[in-house]
């Protein structure tokens, strides 16, 4: 009874979109959390195990050698080498082995292996071993196996010390912190003045102005990249600018975020009590005054709701970081970076999530600083307007 009055007194729409945001949440929540995991442990443990079998213990890939041919003894028909896979003093705990670095877990321990040729080769739990052949065994070198072997959990460090320090990581981490925090930063000073003038200020054209935002929001980026980039090498000659700098990185973040910015801002200030500003001028306060002492404060909403969007964009974005700063290595951005290294350390997870989660981990940190803004900011810069 008391179940049923809940859900009459929730109601089964909004219990509905609470349980969808939830499962939402999950659903992003579960892949974040496997790449933080997996970034800090070891390969042999990735190649293994699941990264979910992380702490309650795993199991880690190793090789090792059995016995020379030279200590092959014979009993009956067949030649047979036996000892432990274990060197002294280490130990463990074999739950499967493989005879191809492509499988290290192709045969369960304590299992009978057939090897083909007449060779057979059991690997016990605790690392005994007994390798038959019924022919004596060929060359002067142990057959290499490949083990998983039981580990208690362990994380480590030095993936993102290699990361950091030998892929080159770091310095794309800080071209894009070079990148994305002035790209951020410039179109929300510049827009929150012009949506400013376009709410409070008379002057002739002001509509067609608010008309030309609206429609350059709806420009894709692509057909204005080419003859933006033309025109800012045509400049860049003409005063002797460098063609590939973070200037022409930032000018470009900022015309291309700005439409939007004045569009949210001016809907925004629009939006704010007249009153105030009226008050403010009989005062004699300058609209300068007014500006930075009024409207500032009382816009802040809407100005990190844009600037969650700007920063995300600008730190993930790619193709106009290649197009106006290049690809050397000094100027290459994080996601430029991450993307070589996809094609040079394809296999090597530790590697990859780590580089991943130092992509992911500023985005992160700075929405959950300004969330509690955004859906605020959003909707009053989408509702209002004069």
């Amino acid at each position: 009874m008391n179940a049923a009055s809940s859900l009459r007194r929730i109601g089964l729409p909004r219990l509905i979109v609470h349980l969808s945001v939830l499962v939402i949440c999950i659903i992003w929540l579960i892949p974040t959390l496997g790449i933080l995991v997996t970034s800090f442990r070891d390969a042999g443990q990735i190649s293994a195990s699941g990264w979910w079998t992380a702490f309650t213990g795993a199991a880690e890939t190793s090789a090792a050698r059995l016995g020379e041919p030279s200590t092959a003894k014979q009993e009956g028909t067949n030649y047979v080498i036996s000892g432990s896979v274990f060197e002294q003093g280490q130990g463990g705990a074999v739950r499967a082995f493989g005879t191809r670095v492509a499988a290290p877990t192709e045969f369960q321990a304590g299992q009978a292996a057939d090897l083909g040729e007449g060779e057979t080769l059991t690997i016990n739990e605790d690392g005994s071993y007994v390798y038959t052949k019924n022919a004596p065994f060929d060359g002067e070198r142990g057959k290499r196996v490949y083990l998983s072997v039981a580990a208690p959990p362990s994380f480590t460090l030095d993936n993102y010390r290699t990361v950091l320090t030998s892929q080159g990581i770091g310095q794309s981490f800080v071209n894009s912190l070079t990148v994305a925090i002035p790209a951020t930063i410039i179109p929300i000073l510049i827009s929150a003045f012009a949506a400013y003038a376009l709410s409070w200020m008379e002057f002739p054209g002001r509509a067609l102005i608010i008309a030309m935002v609206v429609g350059l929001i709806v420009v894709p980026l692509q057909m204005s990249l080419i003859p933006l980039l033309r025109m800012y090498n045509e400049i860049g000659n003409l005063f002797g600018v460098p063609s590939r700098s973070y200037a022409g990185i930032w000018l470009a973040h900022s015309a291309f975020g700005m439409p939007l910015a004045i569009y949210l801002l001016r809907n925004y200030i629009a939006g704010l009590p007249r009153e105030i500003i009226e008050s403010a001028r009989v005062d004699g306060a300058s609209d300068f005054e007014i500006f930075v002492k009024i409207i500032l404060p009382l816009s802040f909403p809407a100005l990190a709701s844009f600037s969650i969007f700007q920063f995300l964009w600008t730190w993930n974005d790619l193709l106009v970081a290649m197009v106006f700063l290049g690809t050397g290595k000094d100027q290459l951005v994080l996601t430029g970076a991450l993307n070589a290294l996809l094609g040079s350390m394809g296999g090597k997870w530790e590697i990859l999530t780590a580089s991943a989660f130092i992509t992911i981990v500023v985005p992160i940190i700075v929405f959950f600083a300004l969330q509690r803004y955004l859906v605020r900011g959003l909707l009053a810069g989408s509702v209002k307007g004069g």
